[in-house]
């Protein structure tokens, strides 16, 4: 519902009540327009990024980026380039038990390791693994990898999957992350 004439001098366009300032829908396109050029617009990819896989893009009038590791959309990925070494510590839980292990493969490894649930992923090597070991050894099974769930070991899982939704997509930002890192 109109309430008042466009603030832009010459206009005489009506401005919607709801309007976030007194200027009419038409110079309130040309504003967003504008913005868009300049800071970009976060949105949705139109397919999947061929470098990590992430969906979320920012869109510039000069073509897409990836918003996770910023390769420019329809780019070919060189396959000359090796994937980058990324070293994760994964929770995996079994029944009533913790797997605590450590994988710079970790959908071969997770494929090869009996669970009920990916719990969460840390960054971190062998060094990391040992920590968490030497941190949570009262509930250790032997010399295994394998942990009795505790109140300590809960909270820590908790702790790194709090917000995590789907811990791969943490793993494919930590990749493009490795990936922007190299150059």
């Amino acid at each position: 519902m109109p309430t008042s004439a466009c603030l832009v001098p010459g206009c005489r366009r009506d401005v919607d009540a709801d309007a976030p300032v007194r200027v009419c829908t038409w110079h309130l396109a040309v504003g967003a327009d504008w913005a868009a050029a300049t800071d970009g617009v976060t949105d949705l990819l139109p397919t999947p990024c061929r470098l990590c896989g992430s969906r979320l893009g920012v869109r510039w009038p000069s073509g897409w980026l990836c918003a996770v590791c910023e390769w420019r959309h329809g780019e070919p990925v060189d396959g000359e380039l090796p994937p980058p070494r990324v070293d994760i510590v994964y929770y995996l839980r079994f029944e009533d038990r913790i797997k605590i292990g450590t994988s710079a493969q970790p959908r071969q490894r997770l494929a090869a390791v009996w669970h009920d649930e990916l719990l969460a992923f840390e960054p971190g090597d062998r060094l990391v693994e040992r920590r968490r070991h030497a941190q949570f050894a009262d509930a250790r099974f032997g010399r295994t990898e394998w942990f009795r769930r505790s109140a300590a070991l809960d909270a820590h899982v908790s702790g790194l999957s709090a917000g995590v939704d789907d811990p791969w997509a943490l793993y494919a930002r930590w990749t493009s992350e490795a990936i922007a890192r190299r150059g």
